[in-house]
């Protein structure tokens, strides 16, 4: 596999289309938006005008979208599926429900090509370092063939199984725990502000004792930030928890914890906030306490 199309140049997309291309893979991308497309060109990649001629005879299609209807739509509504090489492959790095990915396979298999289920974690610092989580299903020959491709974007690519949808299970567990240690974490540091302690003292003790995080290490800084930059955005959230709690209903498992996240973060988006970086969640703890009332 050599030539690639990459579709989705967003603010992790385009790091990963260009580690491939570092990599020495061919890589032509594709973005709604003509900056994205000309930020790739300026990091060295080729960009496509059109859908169609990001997959035109490629070997494989990444697709950075945000969700499974969104890769629906591109490969099936704008049939880009068809423009592919035969029996080539395209690799799915959307955060999507399990089910989504299933349905997709077998639609993508039909039409002669093989899908790989490969949701990542990392955000965008991992993306920019090559260093993402990569979690990935397909038949074990596909998986076989696209894994230097994975390898160029991520430092943990793990095999989850042959059935697609096992990578996006996988992620739905990752995502479920990365929203509740933020939202713990928003409000452990909610509390030392409404009890009057310094909280970057207080940051600072909890990031190196028991109570630490990843998530707490690398969010907690930009809580206390007035304007923050935005790695992930409080949507994104909404929509990786509302995949996990479809996940638990469809397999009757009660997530109390993901449900109560997840209505935190639809708390702040639902005040027009949903731009902002995650890491704001903690004004979803701010308003209860009724110390922001916008």
């Amino acid at each position: 596999m050599k030539t690639i199309g990459f579709v989705g140049l967003g603010s992790m997309g385009l790091p990963m289309a260009v580690n491939l291309g570092r990599a020495g893979f061919a890589v032509t991308g594709f973005d709604l938006r003509a900056e994205a497309r000309a930020a790739l060109e300026a990091a060295g990649g080729q960009s496509a005008g059109a859908l169609a001629d990001a997959f035109s005879g490629r070997d494989a299609a990444v697709l950075m979208v945000v969700n499974a209807a969104q890769a629906e739509d591109i490969l099936f509504a704008q049939a880009a599926l068809t423009h592919l090489s035969p029996g080539s492959t395209v690799i799915l790095m959307a955060t999507c429900p399990p089910a989504a990915v299933a349905a997709l396979a077998v639609r993508v298999e039909a039409a002669g090509h093989a899908l790989v289920d490969a949701p990542v974690s990392g955000g965008v610092v991992g993306a920019e370092a090559g260093s993402l989580t990569i979690m990935a299903a397909a038949r074990r020959p596909v998986f076989d063939a696209v894994k230097p491709a994975l390898d160029a974007m991520g430092s943990k690519v793990v095999f989850m199984g042959e059935e697609p949808g096992q990578g996006a299970t996988a992620k739905a567990v990752n995502q479920l725990l990365c929203g509740a240690h933020l939202a713990i974490a928003a409000e452990g540091l909610s509390l030392a502000e409404k009890l009057g302690v310094d909280p970057e003292r207080m940051l600072d003790i909890v990031s190196g004792s028991a109570a630490s995080s990843w998530m707490l290490k690398d969010r907690g800084p930009r809580m206390l930030e007035s304007d923050p930059r935005v790695t992930s955005a409080i949507d994104i959230f909404v929509k990786d928890l509302g995949i996990v709690l479809e996940a638990g209903r469809d397999a009757k498992a009660a997530l109390p914890m993901a449900a109560i996240a997840h209505q935190l973060f639809l708390s702040v988006s639902g005040r027009g906030l949903g731009a902002l970086d995650d890491s704001q969640v903690i004004a979803a703890y701010r308003a209860l306490q009724g110390r922001d009332a916008s």
